[in-house]
């Protein structure tokens, strides 16, 4: 069969003939309604439903070395590469007699998580003229370390890797008993499930399935079982008036060297007496305040321990508009802030692995009740090196720091986020992570561009206050204002119109007390300079 197809472009006519005749040639021979998909990314190593396959090899690309179609069609020579090397089996594929495939690509998950990426020992075969294959061991020789694991991170993917290939009762073929349980938690997410109404599932389920053995019975035991495939927070103790951080050179502090706040809550002595904790009671004490902070560094490289994201985080420079489209803009690497950037700083944006952050920031009510003061402000990352369809999906953001505070007082949110300022600096030196998609180890960079936010959040992350009279980041000082009644009214806004607008020349129209026509211009920004000219003035 003539395979020439496979090396055209996608959208080629003859390419997509030839994806329908290797389907049609597929379909003699099913496993469990699935095969092998040959698209560039699964490469003949993952199993799907012959659609879903379909849809892989049309809008992804066919794997360009598979040309001669031996894992498909009658006569499969997968069955006896399977009968020849004692049951191995690629992901999604039984390796025993009870028949379990798995929906969920649980090997590639715990890979990614423990960055488990040495490229594995693989079978290829040559044609001979008699048609008779000859199996040949490839193996791939390289100077790179893949696995960079700790004796801990080891035993816990062992366990772990055991609980994915451990089917959750006798003929259960989608699910393992990993697997289901990472479902029941996502289910508990995304519907905002109690923790107690999760621990009456459970039992529901083990009563109404006693086949499912050896399975948690609560949260507790199953958040257990899990935990390890996330990334953990640290705590960090805040002074109450949000003065300063316990951290750093300050972790060892009882009183905020700020304000004089005690670290600790106010907690009843055995007499009732009210006093606060001191060196003796420091392990006892409860702190006043504390915030959850995610390391960003991990997580980073967590991205790129997947080959999946890894390869989506060069989409911009792989993706990049030509010069003809310049004037069309899909994805932050198309403007002119990225582009200035990149010519500033040419040793950066010469690796296309080095990240582009760009932070966000509001507060809200956990609690869902209007009538509490208490709020909680997350500041989230966003990665914008991803595609566009995946560059501002929720999912795709990482979550930074969970900040608490009351809404009537306010957060200074610069002080929570020293640990993030910290790590940035260390990132944009750069530090050691593992490409999976390049299969080498690289200098990992990031930056922070740009900031996301309502006017009110803009002053938390700028230090600038947004309220008063001097409330506009543009007029600062010369800010036109006045006051009316309890409120403070922003007058002369029209003086950011065209010289020649018609509003102009139409006081009459407007509620200003400066006049009634606005003949003046525009007040320039203030430059970075201006800025920092303004800070060197600020006492601490």
């Amino acid at each position: 069969m003539d395979t020439s197809w496979i090396d055209l472009p996608t959208s080629h006519p003859k390419y997509i003939d030839g994806c329908m005749q290797f389907i049609e040639f597929a379909k003699q021979d099913l496993v469990l309604g699935k095969i092998r998909c040959p698209c560039k990314n699964c490469k003949v190593d993952k199993w799907f439903p012959i659609n879903e396959v379909e849809r892989h090899i049309l809008f992804k690309g066919f794997y360009k070395s598979y040309k001669n179609w031996i894992f498909h069609g009658k006569g499969d020579m997968a069955q006896r590469m399977f009968e020849s090397d004692g049951g191995s089996t690629s992901e999604g594929f039984p390796g025993n007699q009870s028949g379990f495939i798995g929906r969920d690509n649980m090997g590639g998950l715990l890979r990614s998580a423990f960055s488990v990426n040495m490229p594995p020992n693989c079978q290829t075969f040559e044609a001979q003229e008699d048609d008779e294959w000859i199996e040949e061991t490839v193996t791939y020789e390289t100077d790179v370390e893949y696995d960079d694991s700790t004796i801990e991170e080891d035993a816990t993917h062992k366990k772990l890797l055991e609980a994915s290939e451990e089917i959750l009762y006798e003929g259960c073929i989608n699910f393992s008993k990993l697997s289901f349980l990472l479902h029941l938690f996502h289910l508990k997410c995304m519907n905002h499930w109690s923790i107690e109404s999760f621990n009456m599932l459970l039992k529901l389920i083990l009563d109404a399935f006693p086949q499912i053995l050896d399975f948690p019975s609560s949260y507790y035991y199953s958040k257990k079982m899990i935990k390890e495939l996330g990334l953990g927070y640290e705590k960090i103790d805040a002074c109450p008036n949000n003065c300063m951080l316990y951290w750093g050179e300050f972790l060892e502090k009882d009183k905020c060297h700020v304000c004089g706040t005690s670290r600790w809550k106010r907690t009843k002595g055995m007499s009732g007496d009210v006093s606060d904790g001191d060196t003796n009671t420091l392990k006892r004490s409860v702190p006043a305040k504390v915030m959850r902070y995610f390391p960003l560094i991990p997580r980073l490289k967590r991205i790129y321990m997947s080959s999946e994201t890894a390869e989506e985080m060069r989409w911009h420079d792989t993706e990049r508009l030509g010069e003809h489209d310049k004037k069309i803009l899909r994805h932050p690497s198309d403007a002119l802030a990225w582009k200035a950037f990149d010519e500033r700083h040419s040793d950066f944006a010469l690796d296309p692995r080095s990240v582009r952050l760009g932070l966000a920031s509001d507060g809200f009510n956990p609690y869902r009740l209007m009538n509490t003061s208490y709020s909680t402000w997350p500041v989230m990352l966003i990665p914008y090196k991803l595609p566009p369809w995946l560059c501002m999906k929720p999912s795709s953001f990482i979550l930074s720091t969970l900040i608490p505070g009351k809404t009537s007082l306010g957060i200074d949110i610069d002080v929570y986020l020293q640990p993030l300022v910290h790590e940035l600096k260390l990132l944009w030196t750069g530090v050691e992570a593992f490409d999976a998609f390049g299969r080498e180890k690289f200098n990992l960079r990031a930056v922070f561009l740009w900031t996301i936010n309502d006017f009110p959040a803009y002053s938390m992350l700028s230090g600038l206050s947004t309220k008063g009279y001097n409330a506009c980041p543009v007029c600062i000082d010369f800010t036109p204002s006045d006051r009316f009644g309890s409120k403070i009214c922003y007058c002369m806004y029209r003086k950011w119109l065209p010289a020649d607008h018609p509003y102009r020349a139409q006081g009459s129209m407007f509620c200003e007390k400066f006049g009634t026509n606005e003949w003046g211009e525009a007040p320039s920004r203030p430059s970075g300079t201006d800025i920092l000219r303004e800070q060197e003035k600020v006492e601490l």
